[in-house]
């Protein structure tokens, strides 16, 4: 993946983040040389996975199959004296989805913040990783909410579902809606060892540096 295309990408959620009155805390602008300047908020920023995270999931398919997010808080799984929760921002392009994947630790609630309509779908595996065919129970704003595999669960602005432990699903901006800033709230978030895919991608992209980067990504901090 490009460094222009983390730049665009980063860019456009600013963007977005402005038109809906969203504002990052202040080391969510920083240069990476602001960041080497206060080395104890780089610190705590890097061992709590907060900040930037643009990923093609390693495919070159970013405009298809990619996400840029934004971890404003978090604690550290296992530490039980950090904080329980995480909060993130998420922002998918009209079409742009993030693949199946499901967690064995975090729980969490997907928001529709604004933009398109968010649509999500769920399916459940077996030890084999084999997919089984019953059907899904889901909490839509604390509503319970049937559906079948991969059946799609629209989210309108302002509509959340809880996403359960081990439940696989994926996200998208519903095509010809618009770009959609979604939001996470859950559990302590761990991007290096609770999410699991169906299928073999990266979690975190090569990077071509072709012009220099406005914010670093978290794990480059």
């Amino acid at each position: 993946m490009k460094r222009s295309e983390i730049n665009l990408a980063i860019s456009r959620a600013k963007q977005m983040m402005e038109e809906y009155s969203w504002t990052l805390p202040i080391w969510g602008y920083w240069t990476k040389k602001e960041y080497e300047q206060n080395p104890k908020m780089k610190k705590y920023c890097k061992d709590h996975q907060m900040g930037w995270d643009v990923t093609d999931f390693g495919k070159g398919l970013f405009a298809q199959q990619g996400i840029t997010l934004f971890c404003i808080r978090n604690g550290i799984q296992g530490n039980n004296e950090d904080k329980p929760y995480a909060e993130k921002l998420l922002f998918m392009e009209d079409n742009q989805e993030i693949p199946y994947h499901s967690h064995k630790v975090k729980l969490e609630d997907i928001i529709n913040r604004g933009g398109g309509d968010l649509a999500l779908e769920f399916v459940e595996v077996d030890d084999e990783a084999q997919e089984l065919s019953n059907d899904i129970s889901v909490l839509v704003d604390g509503q319970v909410s049937t559906i079948h595999p991969h059946q799609p669960l629209i989210l309108k602005r302002g509509q959340s579902v809880t996403v359960e432990r081990n439940i696989y699903h994926k996200f998208y901006a519903v095509k010809g809606t618009g770009m959609v800033m979604a939001g996470e709230v859950s559990q302590v978030n761990d991007d290096n060892n609770d999410n699991y895919f169906l299928e073999t991608v990266g979690r975190f992209s090569q990077i071509e540096e072709d012009e220099e980067a406005i914010h670093p990504l978290w794990n480059e901090i």
